[in-house]
């Protein structure tokens, strides 16, 4: 590692791995191994307005404390010169989600994969750097378009769950099969809704205790809305929603980001950190509220007026030539009151602070 070191999380700003290069892992997720933390998302480097390019591969990066990242590249590249891969650059590849099979050793990834309709490739490797082969394509699980997700693996019994938005109406919680690659059939439903903004997607699982936890976002693109916390006593509900999580944001974008997973840290009694991106850095707070209340229809509040022209032209741009090269991530420890999970705003804080 150089000399690239931290010793605090800044929310929102930057964050630069130990080469000094901008850490590429959005939509991401974190895993503990053999006493190392696994970081990896959506590598988003050449993801520029005008590029054509959605995705340069999958990316995972090394750490011994949270803080200081050391890239350990492609575990997943792309695949440039085969337009009919999932892999290709220009195909919408997002939210990578990865499980460890402990009864095979095996690292199997979901890829979810925007198109006509909304499929799932699940790739298989070895080792969590690869190499993985893809081992499922064009799935759709239970027969439905399904979005946003996450994986889950019961950490007493081994059995796994893949919570997933069926695009444009409601949250689905199947079962998966024994070997994490596919579903079984049996599932359950949840979150109804008419349609965007308010159907629920990006669902974030964690459990403390008795008790299984759901963050969701609203569908709005990568406009940041109002995120959701549901509380459950078992993996398929019925699940209670507790409202927004972000008690201090009064704005309703999530301090102006999106939760991709939430993670527990092995170490610590009871530490649960929510990782999310900051996709539009360059849209303020205020800017993104104006959008989402003319999104959802209806007249706007007084203090969610249309804006400028100038507003709209930036919301516009950030649409539709989104520069998510430059997206940066939002991580915040999860307070409790009670069995209520909250996200407080630190500009900075420390994983020593924490029992």
């Amino acid at each position: 590692m150089s000399e690239h070191r931290r010793t605090s999380i800044t929310p929102g700003r930057p964050w630069l791995d130990t080469k000094g290069e901008r850490i590429q892992a959005h939509g991401g997720s974190i895993l503990y191994l053999d006493g190392t933390f696994y970081w990896y998302g959506e590598n988003k480097e050449k993801t520029l307005p005008g590029s054509g390019v959605w995705h340069w591969g999958i990316r995972l990066y090394a750490s011994q404390n949270l803080y200081d990242w050391e890239d350990r590249g492609l575990i997943i590249p792309p695949q440039p010169d085969d337009p009919a891969s999932p892999l290709h650059p220009a195909k919408q590849v997002d939210r990578p989600h990865i499980v460890h099979d402990r009864r095979t050793g095996k690292f199997v990834c979901w890829l979810k994969l925007m198109g006509e309709f909304q499929e799932s490739t699940v790739l298989v490797a070895d080792a969590i750097e690869g190499p993985y082969r893809i081992v499922r394509t064009g799935l759709r699980p239970l027969g439905m378009s399904a979005g946003d997700f996450d994986l889950v693996v019961d950490p007493y019994d081994g059995k796994g769950y893949y919570y997933f938005e069926r695009v444009h109406s409601e949250l689905i919680c199947a079962d998966l099969t024994e070997d994490y690659t596919g579903v079984t059939g049996y599932y359950s439903t949840h979150f109804p809704q008419p349609g965007p903004p308010s159907v629920r997607e990006a669902p974030a699982y964690f459990r403390r205790g008795a008790k299984h936890y759901l963050f969701t976002s609203g569908t709005s693109g990568y406009l940041p809305n109002p995120s959701e916390v549901a509380v459950a006593d078992t993996y398929h509900g019925p699940w209670t929603v507790l409202g927004d999580p972000h008690p201090g944001d009064e704005t309703g974008t999530s301090y102006r980001s999106q939760i991709s997973s939430v993670f527990k840290h092995p170490h610590k009694k009871d530490l649960y950190i929510a990782l999310g991106d900051r996709w539009l850095p360059d849209v303020p707070a205020e800017i993104s509220a104006r959008a989402l209340a003319r999104l959802a229809g209806g007249p706007p509040a007084p203090e969610a007026d249309p804006g400028t022209s100038e507003d709209r032209e930036k919301v516009r741009t950030a649409f539709m030539e989104p520069n998510t090269s430059l997206a940066d991530y939002v991580w915040l420890p999860v307070r409790f009151d009670g069995d209520r999970p909250c996200l407080d705003w630190h500009d900075e804080w420390r994983i020593e602070d924490y029992d």
